[in-house]
């Protein structure tokens, strides 16, 4: 089980795997359509399920898994179903774990459904199909059928009617001095520093180094390079080799997240802000945590290893280095999964290009991983001063498994925040996180250990440091909580200051009013004469909290926006869905439509099509009519953000 959850995820952490296997489906489909008269046609779906797998009824107890669901779009206005969908032959049987009786298909099944054609124009019926197969596990799936009545190829219509018409066209602005947005971008801060996700993932990775799984290799892999080499200068340059091919493997791991910003500029900040994949990784983090805590062990397959190793060994030469590199990277995942886990969570958590940081962390993570083997087959008598393999990889390993369970949390945290449940709120979140600390404090200074702990006959000095360093932390967060002092230096990991046990003014940042709305917003500043402050903000944005407890909480800054503009805030991450009158079809310029059902969509299209932006922060000035005022602004410190909402007010005099 232990090795099925870490081959699980291997391929969330590593998504490059799930490329690899596009064959395995458990259900393949074939559709058909049969005339039976000029107006009446038979739709004919035909599953084909794989050995094992197991496919439920449409008429399977509601009180156990879940059924199949067709959906027929078009019906009563195109044409009209004649009696309901037929199914091939089912099993029926008791299922233990819901107490009734399912109804099942094994093998492969067949569904009918009769139509009755009542617009004589249309040539394509469009049908969805929602559906669950089980294993030893249960997933559920989607299918969507296109049949043609005339045999053409068919193909997947949005249509844009007039309301969608009307509802996009008022998403879209008629801004006046549009240039100015861009104007002197270079002498903005803008975004986050890609540079910044690199030396992160440089830190992952020199943490990594310290772990049990990668030190002890580190000699023994530079000796049999520098030993194994017929000259001197063969051995380093393998040895450099190996390591560029180390650095290479981390890079590539992260191609695949580009070809997902190829399909949608916000599908990456739809993913990173999804309530359920934030509850898969706050359970995935949860799980890295333990076995860092030496509970279990997080291996892949051995039969990979050998065959890499085996590959390395046969082949030989550049391509035998590579394997080896690979090879690496396999045996050592137990240490760095984890660890590359929190690296990806930490992108999904940064604003901005998320593949690109994506990438910049990850091959920071192959830089810190590769530099020692360079380096010390360089100098390969630096290898006589590395400290000698021990108990205090031990310690590092549960540290970071107490940091692991912290970003787990914060995973949690943006679930709460975007799904509206209240549960965890600031002062819970800071509580949980000074119970951590205090854990971690207690543990460091010896007063416990956890099973492949060995006995604390005398902590180091390293230990104690980084015990007493925890229990400041921990002070601090207790200050912090009580309103002793305020903790700016965790800006964007707690839940807002506004999302609080206790009763708030206003759910707006730092009490100041604000709309969540343009039109009202607009309306509103239109009436005070006031110009607006458009703040495109989200729930789970952690340098939009650090912009507003850094940046707007300073006493300068704060009254220029409290009392000389119109704050609106509009949550580009937010999941409510809209009320079914204000969903529509939006068609961009470009012919492609995307269909707007919730909050998030809404303001994210909003933002992209009006400022051609989709990260947060992002702020632009606006007059009532409608003017940029000044030029747009992203991360910035109080000077350059106090002297940007200043000029604003002086170009809408």
């Amino acid at each position: 089980m232990i090795r099925f959850l870490a081959l699980l995820l291997f391929i969330v952490v590593l998504p490059l795997s799930t490329f690899a296997q596009t064959e395995d489906e458990p259900v393949v489909w074939e559709q058909q359509i049969n005339k039976i008269s000029e107006t009446e046609y038979e739709l004919v779906m035909k599953a084909k399920i794989l050995d094992g797998w197991h496919m439920y009824s449409q008429f399977t107890s509601e009180f156990g898994s879940l059924p199949s669901e067709f959906t027929y779009n078009g019906n009563g206005t195109i044409y009209e179903l004649i009696d309901g969908t037929l199914e091939s032959e089912t099993i029926i049987e008791y299922s233990e774990i819901f107490e009734v009786e399912e109804t099942y298909f094994k093998d492969d099944a067949i569904f009918t459904q009769r139509i009755k054609i009542l617009d004589p124009e249309i040539n394509q019926i469009d049908v969805d199909l929602f559906f669950q197969v089980c294993k030893e596990v249960c997933i559920p799936m989607d299918k969507k059928f296109i049949f043609t009545l005339d045999g053409s190829e068919g193909e997947i219509i949005k249509t844009v009617d007039d309301r969608s018409l009307a509802l996009g066209q008022k998403l879209r602005l008629d801004l006046k001095n549009r240039e100015l947005l861009t104007q002197g971008q270079d002498t903005i801060a803008t975004g986050t520093n890609i540079w910044v996700i690199f030396g992160l993932g440089f830190l992952g990775g020199l943490i990594a180094l310290l772990t049990p799984c990668v030190f002890p290799m580190i000699p023994l892999t530079v000796s049999f390079f520098t030993k194994h080499s017929q000259k001197k200068s063969k051995g380093i340059i393998n040895a450099l080799l190996y390591g560029f091919f180390i650095v290479l493997i981390y890079f590539l791991l992260s191609l695949p997240f580009h070809l997902f910003d190829s399909v949608d500029s916000q599908i990456l900040n739809s993913i990173a802000t999804n309530v359920w994949l934030n509850l898969l990784f706050f359970l995935i983090f949860i799980f890295f945590a333990f076995s860092f805590f030496g509970y279990y062990e997080l291996t892949l397959p051995s039969s990979w290893a050998n065959k890499m190793d085996a590959a390395s060994s046969k082949v030989g030469g550049v391509l035998g280095i590579f394997f080896m590199a690979v090879t690496l990277a396999i045996v050592s995942f137990s240490c760095t999964g984890p660890i590359l886990g929190g690296l990806l969570g930490g992108t999904t958590l940064a604003e901005g290009e998320v593949a690109s940081n994506l990438t910049a962390g990850m091959t920071g993570f192959g830089a810190a991983l590769a530099l020692p083997f360079a380096l010390f087959a360089l100098f390969p008598a630096w290898l006589n001063s590395l400290p000698k393999s021990g108990g205090w990889m031990t310690t590092v390993k549960v540290v970071l498994g107490f940091l692991e369970i912290g970003l787990a949390l914060k995973f949690l945290s943006n679930a709460d925040l975007v799904g509206h449940w209240g549960i965890l709120k600031r002062e819970i979140f800071l509580g949980i996180w000074i119970l951590l600390g205090i854990a971690m404090t207690l543990y460091l200074f010896g007063v416990y250990k956890f099973p492949h702990d060995s006995p604390v006959k005398k902590l180091s000095l390293g230990r104690k440091v980084t015990a007493f360093i925890s229990a400041a932390f921990t002070l601090y967060m207790i200050l912090g909580v009580t309103k002793v002092t305020n903790l700016k230096l965790l800006s964007g990991f707690p839940p807002p200051e506004f999302y609080s046990i206790f009763e708030q003014e206003s759910d707006c940042p730092l009490g100041i009013d604000c709309f969540k709305d343009f039109d009202e917003g607009l309306a509103h500043a239109k009436k005070v004469d006031k110009p607006i402050l458009l703040d495109f903000t989200g729930w789970a944005c952690v340098n939009c909290r650090k912009m507003e407890e850094n940046v707007w909480s300073d006493s300068e800054v704060f009254p220029i926006i409290k009392d000389n503009y119109v704050l609106i805030s509009l949550y580009t991450d937010d999941r409510e869905e809209l009320p079914e009158s204000e969903q529509f079809n939006y068609q961009f310029e470009s012919g492609r439509i995307k269909e707007i059902n919730n909050i998030a969509q809404k303001w994210g299209t909003f933002q992209d099509v009006n400022f051609g932006s989709i990260s947060q922060p992002f702020y632009v000035l606006l007059s009532p009519d409608l003017e940029v005022l000044n030029t747009s602004i992203q991360n910035s410190d109080i000077p350059t953000y106090k002297n940007w909402l200043l000029e604003g007010l002086r170009n809408n005099e």
